[in-house]
């Protein structure tokens, strides 16, 4: 049996987390008095902090506090907060885990916008948090060359952080190519996977994960599903890759438990809750206040959404979790609610949003794959359904919007996604496949970020998928651990002149094990 360490105590916590990122101590907020309360009344900054869901002149900013508080953050243009401007403050509670999000405006201007977050005791100013800081790069209004990166899975299938190991060690060499974004395709945290302390390893080493209470247990109340996104933040890599790289996120599965849709009821023993629309309702609001996502007052629960990147790219976040119909057999003649993936109210924006877009590539953001199989059991749980014939099932509502994208003549078009912890790059082409009414599309799939390797996957024809590189672990092998060199991220670049999109295929050193280079269709006479 593993060996148990200790509880891991709000204190360790607050050691491990309240003083971290890229925090220059001792740095005030303009006309802030000097900090001179006892340590045990001022608050710190838990976990570092972030950005995310950026646009021209806005991004949204967020940190989380030690005890009920004020939260103040000030921008500049600079890193030395020269003629810094003070936002308007917050008060974190506990009903949202002492978590803050502040919708950063009027950054137009700004190429590089710096930040830095404090908290002030509620009722006594003068007890505030050291500052941590972070930056950010806004997208570009003119031509410009953007990098982004992309990947998912998080200390998944018993992997946590082993600090001995180096921590969550991918999320380091992102930060180091500097990209202007990251798109976090999913699983976000494995809030159905339970932490030991210590797994024997095949080669006879261990791995030794930190382990919180709440990692200890499925999640199921809402103090737990919060308690599996905090652990993250534990991990030094992670905050210093979030206070540096605005984050695109979206959620998947495990946000809430595997391969759950909106109807289920479990049945499982490890689950005393029952209800997945409960504990998906409990997952999505931790999901909400752990990421830097800003929500819509008109539509308050929806996270699909979209980014423009200047006349170069725009990039689609998708939600195919949270209206889709029962995982089945997957064989159904005719569309309904039962092979329903996106909805038809996501299916209507997102084609909207692609006939309204000027910009040159389209950047789908996927948290599931269109042809690899992925099995829920004798059911399945993504798209395709093993049937290399016409579409059935879910793949009924992915060819409508393929077809749509044909007949409303959108060009460049492709597809980044995660979910099956292995890296590949797929063309589809009407030739090769059972369904022809489409354009040829690219389809990138990266991770697993921190959490086992498995595949590769089973591909099926019938949007005529040709496998053109993959990287999974050897035949026979399986639920590798991260130390074993299977983790992997996505990097692509547009080059603003020529406006080709290269896209990397990179493991957790950083290696390119794959590069594609993708022209763009000449724009329409109408763009």
């Amino acid at each position: 049996m593993p060996t148990q360490r200790k509880p891991f105590t709000r204190r360790d916590f607050l050691a491990a987390s309240g003083h971290v990122g890229l925090g220059v101590a001792g740095i005030g907020l303009l006309g802030a008095p000097a900090i001179v309360l006892a340590e045990g009344r001022r608050p710190t900054v838990e976990g570092g902090v972030m950005s995310g869901d950026v646009l021209p002149d806005r991004a949204m900013l967020w940190g989380r506090a030690s005890m009920p508080s004020r939260m103040l953050v000030e921008v500049a243009d600079n890193p030395e907060f020269r003629g810094a401007r003070q936002l308007p403050w917050i008060d974190v509670l506990p009903g949202t885990d002492l978590t803050g999000k502040i919708d950063a405006t009027g950054l137009q201007g700004m190429n590089t916008v710096h930040y830095r977050v404090r908290f002030a005791a509620l009722g006594d100013s003068r007890a505030a948090s050291e500052p941590v800081v972070g930056r950010l790069q806004l997208p570009p209004s003119q031509p410009r060359d953007i990098r982004f990166v992309w990947s998912g899975d998080v200390v998944g299938q018993g992997w946590g952080i082993d600090e001995s190991r180096g921590g969550m060690r991918t999320w380091e060499t992102m930060r180091q190519v500097r990209p202007d974004f990251f798109i976090h395709s999913g699983d976000t945290v494995y809030a159905d996977g339970p932490l030991e302390a210590q797994t024997e390893l095949p080669d006879g080493g261990v791995w030794r994960n930190i382990v919180t209470p709440a990692k200890q247990k499925v999640a199921e109340t809402l103090d737990e599903y919060r308690g599996q996104h905090a652990y993250n933040h534990l991990d030094a890599n992670f905050r210093r890759f979030a206070a540096e790289v605005p984050m695109l996120a979206q959620w998947d599965d495990h946000e809430t438990t595997n391969n759950w849709y909106p109807q289920e009821i479990l049945d499982n023993d490890l689950y005393t809750e029952k209800n997945v629309a409960l504990l998906a309702a409990r997952g999505r609001q931790a999901f909400l206040e752990y990421m830097p996502i800003r929500m819509s007052t008109s539509a308050p629960q929806r996270i699909y959404r979209r980014f423009s990147y200047g006349p170069g790219m725009e990039v689609f976040m998708l939600d195919m979790r949270s209206y889709r119909g029962p995982n089945s057999t997957n064989l159904q003649g005719e569309e309904s609610s039962a092979t329903a993936f996106l909805g038809e109210n996501q299916f209507r924006w997102l084609r909207q949003a692609l006939n309204d877009s000027t910009a040159t590539w389209k950047v789908i953001a996927a948290d599931m794959p269109i042809g690899m199989v992925v099995p829920d059991g004798d059911q399945f749980e993504a798209i395709a359904n093993r049937d290399p014939g016409q579409p059935l099932g879910r793949e009924l509502e992915i060819a409508r919007l393929l077809q749509a994208i044909r007949d409303d003549d959108i060009a460049n078009v492709v597809w980044f996604t995660a979910d099956v912890h292995y890296t590949a790059a797929h063309h589809y082409a009407p030739e090769r496949a059972s369904f022809k009414a489409f354009k040829p599309f690219w389809e990138f799939v990266s991770g697993p970020l921190h959490a086992g390797t498995f595949g590769p996957s089973e591909m099926d024809a019938t949007f005529g998928p040709q496998v053109t590189f993959f990287k999974a672990p050897p035949e026979g092998e399986s639920n590798l651990p991260p130390s074993a060199g299977y983790q992997f991220f996505g990097q692509a670049d547009l080059d603003a002149e020529s406006e080709t999109l290269t896209v990397r295929l990179k493991d957790s050193d950083g290696r390119t094990l794959h590069t594609q280079v993708l022209e763009p269709e000449p724009r329409s006479a109408n763009a």
